[in-house]
């Protein structure tokens, strides 16, 4: 008896896991066909897991890894695209190709960062100044956000750039410290009219904490808009930080970046062409890519789609 008592207990445990995965499952097919009905969001999403793999196997594909480092074959200097660089070479005799694929990391790198400290920072203050919206909390943070957001970004992040040593950690913090704001802004209107609801107010009654109200009533409401705007500001990111690598405020040599290359291909225009095509097409790939593919999931998170 006890044998078929616990028996049937694990057949019902059995049953409970397999519903649950089977729930499981159904979402996530769901959340693909709202993903899969825009064919640009496969493509967005094919680009940047090529992104990706570029960027984490660079070493491994990259035809020649040595040209990432200090190197120097004049014999070899400003060829064309041949079978040999399929991109051509630069005026050290440099593979453009290699360079670009490692450039990949940088961008991928920067964005990752920047949306990794400026999104908690901005939506936690976000969060606090639309729960709080019409007191002293909510004055100080705003006034403060829109100080940052009057200000020209790219004014900003040249000037906060320029200030620090030029490499990839300052282009960083000089990204992060205008990035911010935006979703400061975007978190706050969404969380000043949330907070108005009544699963809130029935929240407040029952004695839930703030924190609890704050990141368990009103944050999963604005996750939609969060993570679709994470995904069309990495290619945003990386343009920011191409443009200071163009001035000299990025990456240095020879450590390759993306507006480094174009800025050192625009001196031998138009005899060199491919120096600055091919790096400003990569950027061109990897930014389209990621906006596809925030349309996408755009789509995928719109209840009302």
């Amino acid at each position: 008896m006890k044998n078929n008592i616990s028996a049937n207990e694990n057949t019902a445990d059995i049953k409970k896991k397999s519903f649950l995965s089977d729930n499981t499952r159904e979402k996530l097919r769901i959340y693909w066909y709202k993903f899969s009905r825009n064919k640009f969001s496969i493509l967005g999403l094919c680009i940047v897991l090529i992104s990706i793999f570029l960027a984490v196997f660079a070493p491994v594909i990259a035809p020649y890894p040595q040209h990432v480092k200090e190197f120097v074959d004049y014999d070899k200097a400003g060829l064309p695209p041949c079978a040999s660089y399929i991109f051509g070479t630069d005026v050290f005799g440099r593979d453009i190709f290699t360079r670009v694929i490692f450039s990949f990391r940088g961008a991928l790198l920067m964005s990752v960062i920047v949306l990794a400290i400026a999104v908690p920072v901005g939506v936690l203050l976000g969060l606090i100044a639309g729960y709080y919206s019409g007191t002293w909390i909510d004055v100080i943070i705003m006034r403060i956000t829109d100080v940052f957001l009057a200000l020209p970004p790219m004014i900003l992040a040249l000037a906060i750039a320029a200030v620090l040593k030029p490499n990839l950690t300052s282009s960083m913090i000089a990204v992060t410290v205008m990035w911010w704001p935006w979703y400061t802004r975007l978190v706050y209107g969404m969380a000043t009219s949330l907070s108005k609801e009544y699963f809130v107010k029935n929240a407040e009654l029952i004695g839930a904490s703030k924190p609890y109200i704050l990141f368990h009533e009103i944050l999963p409401n604005c996750l939609s808009p969060i993570f679709t705007k994470m995904a069309l500001d990495v290619g945003w990111v990386i343009l920011i930080g191409a443009a200071l690598s163009f001035v000299g405020l990025g990456e240095q040599p020879p450590t390759p970046a993306f507006g480094q290359m174009i800025s050192d291909g625009a001196r031998y225009m138009p005899d060199l062409w491919w120096m600055t095509i091919f790096p400003a097409l990569a950027i061109a790939f990897i930014i389209l890519g990621f906006n596809f593919f925030g349309d996408g999931i755009r789509d995928m998170l719109d209840r009302g789609r």
